[in-house]
């Protein structure tokens, strides 16, 4: 942990119950995934300009069409569509329960991009997360609707982890809501041409829940985990979010009456064992 305190500890914590909204909202919204991404990432757009403006921070600062911020963008896209794919497909369970091998990839992968030293221990970690991941889905069959979800969550995890590793220096320059601006500007116009405008129509209670997850779990969520990575590692900040999964999966029991079935009881507390097991080393 760098740089750690309570309050910093506060804000993450508070950035994982927002962002844990989403499980819910994208199982509930009955749109193609492209199109929720779409409208979720335009309505952030003057969400967060406004905010900016509120707090006196620069947009000149927010456009800088650099290599590495645009290609953080293209994968948080894709970590975004893939992960409603997922949750479309099974349950907010195994979606979110998938998708939270992120933080095991990313303990992975941040040696490669900071050259910090391999941990043995995450071998260990490793191997006790995919044993959750296949008790999630006993009767893997990536031909099975669940096993499907099951891999795309996976990769959604993959792409997630590799957002935040690509931020995490631009992240000691500019503050949370203005990488997600750029973000969500490069999200939108990648998932313009999957949209039909002629034939639009949608209730009002979809509005609604796009309004919510455009400035709940996307502008204050997702701002203030960037924001998080100015205090913590990529890899801390990622497995201390380990708790996301259970905010999800009682998000879904009381809005939604999904109850998991005996295997993710199983695999969720394996994976989420893992992650604090890691966790715990990595104060």
């Amino acid at each position: 942990m760098i740089k750690g305190n309570s309050s910093h500890f506060i804000l993450l914590n508070l950035s994982v119950l927002f962002i844990s909204t989403s499980g819910v909202l994208g199982r509930w919204i009955a749109l193609p995934p492209e199109v929720s991404i779409f409208w979720r990432s335009l309505i952030a757009i003057p969400l967060l300009i406004v905010i900016l403006k509120l707090g006196k921070q620069s947009l000149g600062a927010v456009f800088q069409w650099e290599p590495k911020l645009i290609l953080a963008g293209l994968f948080m896209g894709t970590h975004w569509v893939t992960y409603f794919y997922a949750l479309q497909w099974s349950n907010v369970a195994i979606g979110m329960l998938s998708l939270f091998t992120y933080p095991v990839i990313t303990a992975f992968l941040e040696p490669l991009f900071f050259k910090t030293r391999f941990q043995k221990r995450h071998l260990f970690v490793g191997g006790l997360t995919l044993l959750g991941v296949y008790f999630l889905v006993p009767s893997f069959a990536l031909a099975q609707t669940h096993g499907g979800a099951l891999a795309i969550g996976i990769f959604s995890a993959f792409c997630y982890a590799m957002r935040n590793l690509l931020l995490k220096g631009a992240a000691q320059e500019q503050s949370g809501l203005q990488l997600m601006l750029f973000q969500v500007v490069i999200i939108a116009l990648c998932f313009l041409p999957f949209v039909s405008f002629e034939k639009f129509e949608m209730s009002i209670s979809f509005w609604w829940a796009l309004l919510f997850l455009a400035l709940f779990t996307t502008v204050i969520g997702h701002s203030l985990f960037l924001h998080s990575l100015k205090y913590f590692t990529v890899t801390t900040a990622s497995l201390m979010s380990s708790i996301n999964p259970l905010y999800g999966i009682l998000i879904a029991y009381l809005f939604l009456n999904e109850i998991p079935h005996w295997g993710v009881y199983i695999g969720g507390t394996l994976i989420i064992f893992a992650v604090l097991f890691e966790n715990k080393f990595s104060r």
